[in-house]
């Protein structure tokens, strides 16, 4: 009974319900928003590379080598040896290995050397392989696969030619222009730094490096050059057994014949996202004192209204309502607009992230569930409407007090 009236009574203040109810949904759908992404950006950072076991590359520090071979991002501070590699290819725990060498760059993109196993295994987000949008892989020494990003900026297709530069710069006084490259495949978008990559074979990497006339050579006869490289800058394995992950990192760490340094992806990008902790806390306080202001502003309606309801008030102690039951009645319509503005954010977060899940995924490489019920969620949903509670209690307080006024009145 009193719930119908409570509704009834923001029926007769559409307006001013209604300004309110948008005010905070806004804020709410900003809330979950923020934890949600919270929550699922940590994992989907973590899913930038996926079923890598362990990165290897020069002693440097987990997360400095973490950021070069992955996220393209600050410079190695040396190189291992190939035989390296090939050791570890040919050993019974590892199931593939990656070879990463990196140095070059073309208008700014980071230029990958890499061989075949790169688009046999490499994955990311849910273990999704990588995928060609148009072309293929490359076939011989000077053919050039790039991410889907280098392709939208720089306007490339298949068949254009590529001129790398020395060095990681946006700018290079050094351009390997004796030996062009031409694009065989543009690989689809994966909201990775895959995108933002040129891909070469290893054996370019070496042969752009050579003397003028070595170098024109093979380019006159690129089939002739079958060498393989000296150093690589980093490698990725994936393992036959988990188990063995621990035991094969403490034999690479071990290593006699080369400087090398295995890390977890996980592990490291841990450590990434602990150093990036602070960003998220800001956001959290940002939606918090956006959800603040709306319920303020849901106290201040309330507060405004009671002077316009003090007929209505009276009508209630004629029909015998005590004062209790009128202040109920105002905690009520708070709590009702409240949790409505709660489940029609919900359903809009879910519906939005339904809807740009794909999206998200290939733009900002954010892989997000529409699925936002969850236990931090369900906490959030909790404190909103505790605080709704305590955000109500000055305005039902007040008709309290205006109803206990009125009895005396009577009974005087």
């Amino acid at each position: 009974m009193l719930l119908h009236v409570a509704k009834q009574s923001l029926l007769s203040r559409k307006k001013t319900a209604l300004l309110t109810f948008l005010s905070l949904l806004i804020s709410m759908l900003v809330l979950f928003c923020v934890e949600h992404i919270r929550l699922q950006a940590k994992s989907s950072f973590n899913r930038t590379i996926s079923g890598t076991d362990l990165i290897v590359g020069a002693p440097s520090g987990q997360l400095n080598l973490l950021l070069y071979s992955v996220f393209r991002m600050g410079s190695p501070t040396n190189n291992i040896k190939y035989e390296s590699y090939n050791t570890l290819t040919n050993s019974s725990l590892v199931k593939w290995a990656i070879p990463i060498s990196l140095g070059d760059s073309h208008k700014g993109f980071r230029v990958l050397g890499t061989n075949d196993v790169y688009f046999q295994h490499y994955r990311y987000g849910d273990q999704r392989l990588l995928t060609f949008s148009s072309g293929q892989k490359f076939e011989t020494l000077f053919d050039t696969v790039i991410g889907s990003d280098v392709a939208k900026k720089l306007g490339y297709k298949i068949g254009d030619e590529v001129v790398i530069s020395h060095g990681i710069g946006h700018t290079s006084f050094k351009n390997h222009d004796k030996s062009p490259f031409v694009i065989s495949g543009i690989l689809a978008p994966t909201g990775t730094p895959v995108d933002k990559t040129v891909h070469v074979s290893l054996q370019a990497i070496d042969a752009i490096h050579m003397a003028p006339a070595q170098l024109q050579k093979l380019v006159n006869n690129p089939a002739s050059y079958s060498a393989e490289p000296q150093s690589i800058t980093a490698m990725m394995l994936g393992l036959n057994n988990k188990f063995s992950t621990f035991k094969l990192q403490r034999d690479i760490n071990n290593y006699d014949k080369d400087r090398l340094m295995a890390v977890l992806p996980g592990v490291a990008m841990t450590e990434l996202w602990g150093m990036m902790s602070y960003v998220e806390n800001v956001l959290r306080v940002i939606a918090a004192l956006v959800l603040i202001s709306a319920l303020f502003g849901l106290s201040t309606m309330l507060l405004a209204s009671i002077n316009e309801r003090l007929s209505e008030i009276a009508v209630f102690r004629v029909l015998g309502a005590g004062p209790f039951k009128i202040m109920s009645l105002i905690f009520l319509e708070a709590l009702l607009l409240t949790f409505v503005a709660l489940l029609s954010a919900l359903f809009l977060v879910s519906l939005g992230l339904a809807t740009m899940k794909d999206w998200l995924a290939t733009q900002f490489g954010l892989f997000l569930s529409p699925n936002i019920f969850s236990f931090e969620v369900f906490q959030l949903a909790g404190l909103v409407l505790l605080a709704t509670i305590f955000t109500a209690l000055v305005p039902s307080f007040e008709v309290y007090k205006s109803a206990l006024h009125s009895q005396l009145s009577n009974k005087r």
